[in-house]
């Protein structure tokens, strides 16, 4: 496993789900980790489990559609840590209904908190990577980067836009030693996903039907990953969008 001793990663939506699936093999790996999320309850809990596996770990309140929150964010995690070395831009939401039913607020919602978010960290994050001599940036998208979904077209389109963000960033910075990669995550078992399989009929068993692994994915299933691209294995990855989905997008 690479080491990541005297690194500092943020991880957004860090206190539960994928993100806290990545935090924990960051932290696992060495890293000094900053969970930024909304709930401070869930966020406290997320730091407890961190600390328990060895980590330092610290929460701070953002609002990753707000571009003060964000920019505050960076700051303060920079000065309460001396440095920034891995950002995983995982905070996300769905608002479920068919095009002809979402109101223009619900996808402006959608696509601020999934796309300008991943596009207001990163830029907050880029002078303190490029001043350290390099950085990692681990964009979350969606196996709907690649598939379309009538249930969910606000969040298809800012997954497939993480992935467009992702290859633009990693061009741009390149030459400051920073790689920016995505995660294309498929069926996990999250808050998100429980109720999409509340609200939509049979998407458990069509889910289970094409999977290759046969099961749906866990948040451990991204521990690997995230310490694959938030360390110097991955040095000359930059710019991929890396399925995480027990084969699902392979299957014809």
């Amino acid at each position: 496993m690479p080491q990541l001793k005297g690194r500092v990663a943020i991880v957004t939506g860090g206190n539960g789900g994928i993100g806290l699936g990545m935090a924990r093999g960051l932290a696992k790996a060495g890293a000094r980790m900053v969970v930024a999320a909304r709930d401070p309850e869930k966020s406290a809990a997320a730091v407890r489990e961190l600390s328990a596996l060895g980590a330092e770990a610290l929460a701070i309140a953002v609002d990753v559609a707000d571009e003060r929150s964000v920019e505050a964010l960076v700051a303060a995690a920079v000065e309460r840590c001396g440095r920034l070395d891995i950002l995983v831009n995982n905070a996300g939401i769905n608002i479920r209904k068919p095009v002809q039913d979402l109101a223009l607020a619900e996808w402006r919602q959608v696509i601020d908190v999934n796309l300008t978010s991943a596009f207001l960290c990163a830029r907050a994050a880029h002078p303190h990577m490029k001043r350290a001599g390099g950085g990692k940036i681990i964009n979350i998208g969606s196996m709907l980067s690649l598939f379309g979904a009538s249930f969910a077209p606000a969040y298809g389109a800012s997954k497939g836009g993480i992935v467009q963000l992702t290859r633009s960033l990693a061009v741009a910075w390149a030459a400051d030693n920073i790689q920016v990669n995505a995660v294309l995550p498929g069926w996990i078992d999250t808050e998100l996903t429980r109720q999409a399989r509340r609200d939509v009929a049979g998407l458990n068993e069509r889910v289970l039907a094409r999977s290759p692994s046969g099961r749906w994915g866990s948040s451990e299933d991204f521990e690997g990953i995230a310490v694959f691209l938030g360390s110097a294995a991955s040095a000359f990855v930059t710019g991929a969008a890396i399925p995480v989905d027990g084969g699902y997008s392979s299957m014809a």
